[in-house]
């Protein structure tokens, strides 16, 4: 198996994602986010692919050290995130090829149950406390909330 392309897709306000295909047909997906730099981080992934294309995807870890160790500047937010969002692609490609999720491939799991919290919307304190009161009596234990 090997990796043919990517492709970016930009969803507003402020995200990306990514799609890494194979020559098998597995797609893998990805998310580099980086709020307010998506244009340079999409820079970034191109910049990774071309050293990705035609190799073989399931050596998630080579692929990690030659992204990291090989690029002119190490580490920062943008290679980070870029090499994230592919990291994501190859494991969601090898877990699709091996028809296992994620979680099993790198250990089982650790838990059997996990905390979640609500975003809590509104544009003023009044609606974010409307909001956060309509996610606890759903059930939410927690909740985040934005500046409004």
């Amino acid at each position: 198996m090997r990796i043919t392309d990517v492709e970016l897709i930009h969803v507003k306000p402020r995200w990306l994602f990514l799609k890494l295909y194979t020559d098998e047909g597995i797609v893998g997906y990805g998310e580099p986010t980086l709020e307010g730099k998506t244009p340079v981080v999409e820079a970034a992934i191109r910049d990774f692919f071309r050293n990705l294309k035609g190799k073989d995807p399931t050596t998630i870890e080579h692929h990690w050290q030659a992204m990291y160790r090989w690029s002119f500047y190490r580490g920062g937010p943008v290679n980070m995130s870029a090499l994230s969002g592919i990291e994501q692609a190859l494991w969601d490609i090898l877990g699709k090829y091996l028809n296992q999720p994620i979680y099993k491939l790198l250990g089982g799991p650790v838990r059997e149950r996990i905390k979640v919290y609500a975003h809590v919307r509104g544009e003023t304190p009044e609606e974010c406390a409307e909001s956060a009161l309509r996610r606890l009596k759903e059930g939410f234990r927690a909740v985040k909330t934005c500046p409004f």
